[in-house]
């Protein structure tokens, strides 16, 4: 396996997205490229999209039907062993239909948190929720939203309280701008802290497992709580790759069950 020294989303990626919303504001699309890091940058982009009319969910990479056979199987896996809602949390979750798709579809009672750094998605996602009113498979569940820095987990949730964390691009984001490798990094310490042993954060990447693999497994060697990490492939979407990397926290509590 290849040791790379830089984590990078695919221009290609970029590139594509730019060409299939036809961002007409150029400094836009640069300050989005350049600064994925900053609440001002995600703040301008949601207003942006948001002033065109009627609300519509923006999707990074893929929307919740391309990976409803990942999340829910260990939704249910985690529901024989646990009692009450799971705990889950969508970090960096902008305007994606994500949380809002597993809080109606999952049969197993969830407390689902869409949490974004942007002060105008989350208030989008709220207002739009608010008006559709949608019914949850099971009537335990919850959905909320959540304006969250998430390079700072550890100042909203507390140690081992969520079950599952789910990572759509925003990681992929994070690494494309100056100082994005190391809050990338921040965000996967923090997680292993906030995740309970069973719990597992799930990756969704167009990042090639030669890279991102080594940069996973480097980072969990210097967290407090060491990590399992493992991948499988979602499958090809307009000609790219796309993957799921599960990193579970292994404690000794893990160990001995």
């Amino acid at each position: 396996m290849l040791l790379f020294t830089r984590l990078a989303v695919p221009l290609r990626t970029l590139q594509k997205l730019t060409k299939a919303h036809r961002w007409h504001h150029t400094s836009l699309t640069n300050e989005l490229i350049e600064n994925m890091d900053k609440k001002a940058t995600w703040d301008r982009f949601y207003t942006e999209n948001g002033s065109k009319g009627q609300f519509k969910n923006f999707e990074w990479f893929f929307g919740f039907d391309s990976v409803k056979d990942f999340i829910l199987p260990v939704l249910q896996s985690m529901s024989h062993s646990h009692s009450g809602q799971l705990n889950i949390l969508d970090m960096g979750c902008g305007t994606s239909a994500l949380g809002p798709c597993i809080y109606r579809n999952s049969p197993c009672a969830v407390k689902v948190i869409c949490a974004d750094i942007s002060t105008v998605a989350v208030k989008l996602m709220q207002k739009h929720s608010n008006s559709t009113l949608v019914q949850p498979c099971n009537p335990s569940s919850a959905l909320a939203f959540l304006e969250m820095d998430c390079t700072q987990l550890r100042g909203y949730f507390d140690a081992r309280s969520l079950d599952l964390i789910l990572d759509k691009g925003t990681t992929d984001a994070l690494v494309r701008s100056k100082e994005g490798q190391v809050k990338a990094g921040q965000i996967v310490k923090q997680c292993l802290q906030v995740l309970k042993p069973s719990g597992s954060l799930l990756q969704f990447s167009d990042e090639d497992p030669d890279a991102r693999l080594v940069w996973l497994e480097r980072e969990v060697r210097g967290a407090e709580l060491g990590a399992d990490v493992g991948v499988q492939e979602v499958g090809k979407l307009r000609g790219v790759s796309y993957f799921c990397y599960q990193i579970s926290p292994h404690t000794s509590e893990r160990v001995s069950k």
